[in-house]
């Protein structure tokens, strides 16, 4: 039986989070009321005239020089002509054969500590369709009565950024989006929620004979709207192209739809080529020339991106890689982080407390909640000099969460200081001696193990109040007195 290679390449949508949309001055806002953020010009009525937004632009040319994009000193938007009901004017200004930007690559870690090179083919500039709801049980066109179009989206401004077919693994694939992500968040020009589709990922996968060099049948794969969605379609995919083959039969070029619910992709349209889409100049819009200094101007503003922040995080601070990783893919958390350790808090202790503790209040919370780097920085302070335990940290994190209360106003308001009084712990550790006899005999016949359930005794009749450092010191010098 042959042995066979994926290919993949990605195609993602970036929504820019600018204040207005691309080509008109309404407001880019995800979640307001259907059809109040339009106007003429996004809704395509006749005599209108589109004009470009100038931060759209920078945005994109950001991005392109964090990939190593050339910028083209002149690009041409285009028309894309296609018929949806959720494409108010019948085409979408896109561009086709002179982007923005142009090449470029993204160095990718995997799994296994090795990084690996995807090349960018092209990233450009086009506008966002509307959204349309298919009122069905399933939500989708099959078995829908009737269809709610929303225009809010529609023109909002869409950065797609096109890799090369240099991913060999739905692991891959996963692996480059998370990057993606991290650096396109880390740029501060979109807020890349997948889950509000802020960033939308289409997948490009085919099979072919190992070492061969020619490509297969390319199939193009929708709807999947998150990292976790696209590492189990392309998984599907490429099991079905492989048994298509195995079986003696062909893999058509088409567009697939990928249920999440069924773990399957199904037929959605045969695939379109570019002269389906009729494209022609932009006739309302001139050409773009953007000048030298202000791309070097743009250029100065690029942030440390999420490669060399990792590298930095364990060469300099002394992470572990994977604590780092995941610290990096978030930017709340890397900010946060920074900030804390610009207080003074160790940068081991901080970035544990940000990717779990903090972390699963964020997961149960679906939110950001209100601890910043003051808080974080006190918690550990309180923790490192044990006026707080280790349980009580947590239950101060917790509230301070929810609130945006000081650590220091939690802890009192609510009774979590530690009791290190060496007087009133003495007196602890004296009935927890006298009321375990056999648990002693057993410490002072060499087994060390049995400290930790005296140091829980003394927590015990503390109502886990007890400074556990200072009680075990206190019962080792009654043990060994």
């Amino acid at each position: 039986m042959a042995e066979w290679e994926t290919v993949i390449g990605l195609e993602c949508h970036v929504e820019l989070d600018t204040e207005t949309k691309m080509f008109c001055s309404c407001r880019n806002a995800f979640g307001a009321e259907p059809n109040t953020h339009t106007c003429p010009v996004c809704l395509g009525h006749p005599g209108s005239l589109p004009v470009p937004n100038r931060e759209a632009i920078r945005r994109i040319i950001k991005v392109g020089l964090a990939l190593g994009s050339d910028i083209a000193p002149r690009s041409l938007f285009h028309r894309k002509n296609y018929f949806y009901p959720d494409m108010p004017k019948n085409y979408q200004i896109s561009q086709y054969d002179l982007p923005i930007c142009v090449g470029g690559h993204l160095d990718v870690e995997l799994a296994d500590g090795s990084s690996k090179c995807v090349g960018i083919t092209r990233v450009h500039m086009e506008e966002d369709t509307g959204k349309t709801t298919h009122e069905s049980a399933s939500g989708r066109i099959h078995d829908a009565e009737s269809a709610l179009v929303d225009y809010n989206r529609a023109g909002v401004p869409l950065v797609e950024c096109v890799s090369e077919p240099d991913i060999r693994s739905p692991e891959e694939a996963a692996a480059y989006l998370r990057e993606l992500r991290a650096t396109l968040e880390s740029l501060d020009v979109s807020d890349v929620r997948m889950e509000e589709g802020s960033l939308r990922c289409d997948g490009n996968v085919s099979v072919r004979p190992s070492g061969s060099t020619g490509y297969g049948t390319k199939v193009e794969i929708k709807n999947m709207n998150s990292i976790r969605s696209l590492e189990r379609a392309l998984t599907y995919e490429r099991e079905r192209q492989i048994e298509t083959l195995e079986a003696g039969g062909e893999v058509a070029q088409e567009t697939r739809h990928w249920n999440e619910d069924q773990g399957a992709t199904a037929s959605l349209r045969s695939k379109e080529e570019a002269f389906d889409y009729r494209y022609f100049p932009e006739p309302d819009i001139p050409a773009l020339e953007p000048d030298p200094e202000w791309i070097e101007e743009i250029r100065a503003t690029l942030p440390e991106l999420p490669r060399v922040r990792r590298a930095r995080y364990v060469d300099e601070l002394g992470l572990k890689p994977e604590t780092a990783g995941v610290l990096v893919a978030d930017r709340t958390g890397v900010d946060l982080f920074e900030g804390a350790i610009a207080l003074g808090a160790p940068a081991a202790k901080a970035a544990n407390w940000i990717t779990q503790d903090l972390a699963a209040l964020v997961n149960d919370s679906s939110g950001e909640g209100k601890v910043g780097p003051e808080h974080l920085a006190e918690l550990i302070g309180l923790l490192d000099d044990g006026t707080i335990s280790g349980a009580g940290a947590k239950q101060a994190l917790e509230e301070s969460f929810r609130t945006g209360a000081s650590i220091g106003a939690i802890v009192d308001h609510r009774g979590l200081r530690q009791v290190s009084d060496v007087d009133a712990l003495g007196a602890i550790v004296e009935k927890v001696v006298a009321d375990n006899p056999e648990v002693v005999e057993k410490f002072r016949g060499g087994n060390e193990a049995v400290m930790g359930f005296l140091v829980g005794q003394v927590m015990k009749r503390s109502a886990g109040a007890a400074n556990p450092q200072i009680a075990k010191e206190l019962l080792r010098a009654r043990l060994e007195g």
